[in-house]
């Protein structure tokens, strides 16, 4: 389904933390040197944007959704998967992720976003007025308006390498 047009910004909010952990994914298994490099690449993506995201997610868009009561079960979802990332973006503030919690944290995070956009998303866009969404498009462009719209450059280290050889 298309996405509409008031969603759009969390969407390419989600892009950006899909391709993090992609990276992450493809890099794995991740060296005890290279730890630093990629807990300060999330840290500042939580920083820029994620934490914005959240916000926005947690005071604009999850209140409107809870107005169809089938989804209630799916919001307290990813209010609990929003706690756990949060508590990931902690431990890579304070630079004590292991290689494993970096590969967890990808996962959790591509499955969150792939829970939002393809049953929260879908299903508003089901439920939702062309009205309600309008007046939640402005609301989320407002809470996100201090984020960082970004695709990070990645450090060297956590550069995505090309697999193919010569």
């Amino acid at each position: 389904m298309l996405r509409d047009k008031n969603l759009i910004p969390l969407s390419r909010q989600h892009q950006h933390a899909l391709a993090l952990c992609v990276r992450i994914d493809r890099a794995s298994p991740i060296c005890d040197s290279d730890l630093e490099a990629w807990q300060a690449e999330i840290a500042q993506q939580f920083d820029t944007e994620i934490g914005f995201h959240f916000a926005a997610e947690e005071r604009v868009l999850f209140p409107a959704a809870r107005k169809f009561a089938d989804l209630n079960p799916l919001l307290d979802e990813l209010f609990a998967d929003h706690a756990a990332l949060r508590q990931y973006f902690q431990k890579s503030e304070a630079r004590q992720m292991s290689a494993h919690d970096l590969t967890s944290f990808a996962r959790t995070m591509s499955a969150h976003i792939r829970k939002e956009e393809r049953q929260l998303f879908e299903r508003l866009q089901e439920l939702m007025t062309q009205e309600a969404f309008a007046t939640v498009g402005r609301d989320l462009e407002n809470a996100l308006k201090d984020s960082v719209e970004m695709c990070s450059v990645p450090a060297e280290t956590t550069k995505l390498r090309s697999t193919k050889s010569g």
